[in-house]
């Protein structure tokens, strides 16, 4: 929620309470002056889910400098995709624009969450433009509770489902016409 050089985000305080009522269990949590690029890069080595919820910068000039905005820097894409993930299922970006393309490249996928596929995650969450803080929280608990229903039913995780049941929810919350805050939540991949 504290990033030097970057507005606060206090809905991320909240995002973190639901994961863990969802995702109870060995978590790894970083937070302010403990989520630097290198202890950011090395859990993302680790983990096979990872939530990144902080803030997303589209670099348009050179999309490979997009980066997530971390405590001491910017972990960007093409420091992601030097890394190579085995097992690695699902990436959550709750952060803003990171799947923002560049109108001069309509058929490229040069951007946070495409950086994540390279990377080896089969299933990426992410946001065209910027989202709501209040927003963001509302759409990772319907998310990680349908996952989690998923898991205890012993199904398949299909995290395109559960965004669309997230993004669902949101919709009848805010309403269809407030479409700038539920339509920017995509899935990449399976």
């Amino acid at each position: 929620p504290y990033t030097p050089g970057q507005a606060r985000i206090p809905g991320v305080i909240k995002e973190i309470s639901l994961i863990r009522k969802y995702l109870p269990g060995k978590l790894t949590h970083l937070e302010a002056e403990g989520a630097t690029i290198g202890a950011v890069s090395d859990a993302i080595k680790e983990c096979t889910w990872v939530h990144l919820a902080c803030h997303g910068i589209q670099n348009t000039k050179d999309p490979t400098n997009s980066a997530f905005a971390l405590y001491d820097g910017g972990l960007c894409i093409a420091d992601l995709m030097k890394m190579s993930l085995k097992g690695a299922e699902l990436a959550v970006l709750s952060a803003c624009q990171t799947a923002t393309g560049d109108m001069r490249y309509p058929e490229e996928s040069m951007h946070l969450a495409g950086g994540m596929l390279a990377m080896g995650f089969k299933s990426t969450i992410a946001t065209l433009w910027s989202i709501s803080d209040v927003c963001a929280p509302s759409v990772a608990e319907k998310f990680y509770e349908v996952l989690s229903e998923q898991r205890r039913r012993g199904e398949k995780m299909r995290p395109a489902y559960a965004l669309h049941e997230a993004v669902k929810a949101l919709r009848e919350k805010v309403g269809e016409n407030n479409f700038i805050l539920w339509v920017p939540f995509v899935h990449f991949g399976v």
